[in-house]
């Protein structure tokens, strides 16, 4: 199972993710995040990473500082975190790929949520609704997913932990998880915000690779 690792900062942790198994690395360009990239990191710190794929996570930014930030950070995915319009989506789809982030409560209709970005995107996630955007570190009730007939790959998102190891291994077993593309964590795997604990991530990335 690939993973994402999401709300890096600190570029010696980006450069050990590799080596640990992880497959994306996620930068949040969203200033009121408290993983905002750019308070510990420059664009030329972000354009040098090369040796895993960038997520670039935005939320309600303009068109235009999307593609600028691709361009100059070398940007592999974009994850659109907000509230993009699937029109939105579709231009920033011609340019690179792109996944579209849902946030769920327990009694969404995911088929409903999902269909108009159907043909717009390349990816989805779903994460755990909460107040504000970005992470809540919360799981939502995974179930919901189960009679989805979702048609695209998607990123598993939302409070995901150490321990969690199980869970996630029954979940692959779904019907619903063969578009299951990568698992996403972030805050459950840190000291503080934006700084990791790579000897959570370590064993955690191992066993869900297996």
């Amino acid at each position: 199972m690939r993973v994402k690792v999401c709300g890096m900062t600190q570029p010696d942790q980006v450069d050990q993710l590799a080596g640990l198994g992880a497959t994306f690395a996620g930068f949040i360009f969203y200033p009121k995040s408290p993983r905002y990239v750019f308070k510990h990191m420059t664009i030329t710190q972000i354009r040098k990473v090369n040796n895993i794929n960038k997520v670039g996570v935005f939320v309600n930014s303009s068109i235009e500082e999307v593609l600028h930030l691709v361009d100059e950070c070398r940007l592999h995915m974009v994850q659109l975190h907000g509230d993009e319009s699937p029109k939105f989506c579709e231009k920033i789809a011609d340019y690179v790929s792109v996944v579209k982030a849902f946030r769920l409560s327990d009694n969404d209709s995911v088929d409903w949520m999902i269909r108009p970005y159907m043909d717009v995107c390349d990816m989805f996630m779903f994460d755990t609704m909460g107040a504000g955007y970005g992470g809540t570190g919360k799981k939502f009730d995974w179930s919901v997913l189960k009679n989805s007939s979702i048609g695209k790959p998607f990123f598993l998102s939302g409070g995901i932990e150490p321990g969690d190891e199980a869970e996630l291994k029954a979940f692959e077993q779904q019907p619903v998880a063969k578009a299951l593309f990568a698992i996403d964590i972030n805050s459950k795997f840190e000291v503080s915000p934006g700084v990791k604990d790579m000897e959570k991530l370590r064993p955690f990335i191992e066993h869900m690779k297996q």
